[in-house]
């Protein structure tokens, strides 16, 4: 057994098919497969069961993957000590959603790095909830901060609750909280067609039968906000992240009935690096406060 058979193996799991793992290690399919065979040979158990053009994890591979992650983690860290010179420079990836990235930015990132200073944070933005998990799965995050729900495959850690406002431009006559069905006809800048936060927001207007003049689609938080400055639409957004709309003389309003999303930080279910770990801690502790 050696790290280039664990490392297969674990790339093999994320993957769940043999050509896309292959293509992942720029390596030929057929090599990996033979991989895979000998390292279950050589262990007497099978780690994956095929299933049409996919593999399906053992019980037996669960634990041996579980296991495989954790000694090529350890190992990573053995090699930045070793070139860092014993004092490694710890970085941290954190993937967020366009709306989250400002309140991960402006809170929950300060209050991580006043206690762990020799982290450096890097924010990995994301076209929505999809590329947050494509970010994690595609390990160029370590954590993700998106609103539920998200894939079986990851571990949540829910922090808060938040609610679903309207952004408006000063002057519009309107009551709060504001009825869905005053949605109907409003001028809204809203996130990209397709998107799973506009699919979400698609169906909340079905459910109620609201159908708005959509201004504007974008993922762009500075392009929703731009449009309600100059008056041209109004905007659907978290109230946590609001202050800044007020900050710029635009109104925020409750809707009713009330519409409430879980933040969560996300994971891979494998062991996390210490400054991941570090960061959860903070997050929680905030959250409970």
């Amino acid at each position: 057994m050696n790290l280039q058979q664990l490392r297969y193996v674990v790339a093999t799991a994320e993957h769940r098919t043999m050509t896309d793992a292959a293509r992942s290690l720029y390596i030929a399919q057929p090599a990996l497969s033979r991989a895979i065979r000998d390292l279950e040979r050589e262990l007497g158990m099978t780690l994956f069961a095929r299933s049409g053009r996919g593999v399906v994890v053992t019980a037996q591979g669960r634990r041996v993957i579980k296991l495989a992650r954790e000694a090529l983690d350890a190992v990573s860290e053995i090699e930045a000590l070793a070139s860092h010179g014993g004092s490694p420079e710890v970085e941290l990836r954190i993937a967020a959603t366009p709306s989250l990235e400002a309140g991960l930015a402006g809170r929950l990132v300060p209050a991580y790095n006043a206690e762990h200073p020799g982290v450096r944070v890097q924010i990995v933005r994301c076209d929505g909830r999809e590329g947050v998990v494509t970010a994690i799965r595609e390990s160029r995050a370590d954590l993700g901060l998106t609103d539920l729900p998200v894939p079986t495959d990851l571990i949540t850690h829910p922090l808060e609750r938040q609610e679903i406002v309207l952004i408006s431009p000063p002057g519009l006559d309107l009551p709060d909280p504001v009825p869905m069905g005053r949605l109907h006809g409003m001028r809204l800048a809203l996130p990209t067609r397709g998107s799973a936060r506009r699919r979400e927001l698609d169906a909340m207007f079905g459910k109620f039968s609201v159908t708005p003049v959509v201004v504007l689609e974008t993922d762009e938080r500075n392009g929703w906000l731009n449009a309600v400055r100059s008056g041209q639409a109004s905007l659907l957004w978290y109230r946590g992240l609001a202050e800044m709309a007020v900050r710029a003389g635009l109104v925020v309003r409750s809707l009713e009935p009330a519409v409430r999303r879980v933040i969560a930080v996300v994971h891979a279910r494998k062991r996390l690096p210490l400054s991941a770990q570090d960061f959860l801690a903070t997050a929680e502790k905030g959250s409970a406060a």
